[in-house]
């Protein structure tokens, strides 16, 4: 099988193909730090991509794609361009969320002892985190053995707290994201998290996110149809937010027979 995997829910922007089409799983990997330019860089990504495993895009036989939680633009540029690819390649599509993706690369790069408890965190920006926290089994070879993910934005005192009671339950957690790099000082005073790989481990690969699909597909997942495939926003977006944050509040209509000429306060002369 040959899988694209596709990643920009973050500034990291880049792509992945996973294949076993030689016997051994090989996994070639592009990223570009993207800001703002999600859309200029994540095409040139699958091109390098393909190139560099040597793997024509036509042969890619699933896509799998970053839906979220992370930066609203990003996520629109990476699931648009997945279900194009869906489409236009007669391929399912895998969805994997940014937290399992963080969670799992933890467990690549630290190890299933040092990972046996990770806690993924994702900048939202607006001064707010999405977090999830993984006790894994075994090798921890999928981060969702327990998984506990609140599904809304924290502000950052408020994940201080939820990540002391995750330590305080069953002991030392790893903690990885942009979010624990960006809000590193509400965290680095509590005892029991393990803030050593957050900057290491800031953005979900792309490698990461391809093995972890495969693995998913190994187990029996079904791909959905990219009319089937939802990004995880968790929030309005900005815009929105900006809209509603500026919108003059209307001024109260006056209720039938009330008089509409304003009376003086006691004291004020008329």
């Amino acid at each position: 099988m040959r899988l694209l995997a596709v990643e920009t829910a973050t500034d990291l922007v880049g792509a992945a193909l996973w294949s076993d089409a030689g016997g051994a799983p090989s996994v070639a990997e592009r990223s570009h730090l993207g800001g703002r330019a999600h859309a200029e860089l994540l095409a040139p990504s699958i091109a390098e991509v393909c190139a560099a495993a040597g793997c024509p895009l036509a042969e890619v036989e699933a896509v799998a794609v970053d839906i979220g939680p992370g930066l609203f633009t990003g996520l629109r540029v990476g699931v648009a361009t997945a279900k194009a690819l869906g489409h236009a390649l007669g391929v399912g599509l895998v969805g994997v969320t940014s937290l399992d993706v963080l969670a799992a690369a933890a467990v690549e790069v630290a190890g299933p002892e040092r990972a046996a408890r990770v806690a993924a965190v994702v900048d939202a920006r607006r001064g707010e985190v999405f977090a999830a926290a993984y006790e894994l089994g075994g090798t921890g070879a999928d981060p969702g053995t327990v998984r506990h993910d609140p599904g809304v934005p924290f502000a950052p005192e408020d994940l201080a707290v939820w990540l002391a009671d995750r330590s305080a339950e069953g002991g030392p957690v790893l903690v990885v994201g942009d979010g624990a790099v960006r809000h590193h000082a509400a965290l680095a005073g509590l005892s029991g998290l393990d803030l050593g790989l957050a900057g290491t481990v800031a953005a979900p690969p792309p490698a990461a996110l391809a093995r972890l699909a495969a693995r998913r597909l190994g187990d029996g997942l079904t791909p959905v149809a990219a009319a089937d495939l939802a990004p995880e926003y968790r929030r309005a977006p900005d815009a929105r937010i900006n809209w509603e944050e500026r919108a003059p509040q209307r001024t109260a209509r006056p209720e039938a027979g009330e008089e509409r000429t304003a009376r003086p306060e006691a004291g004020e002369s008329t």
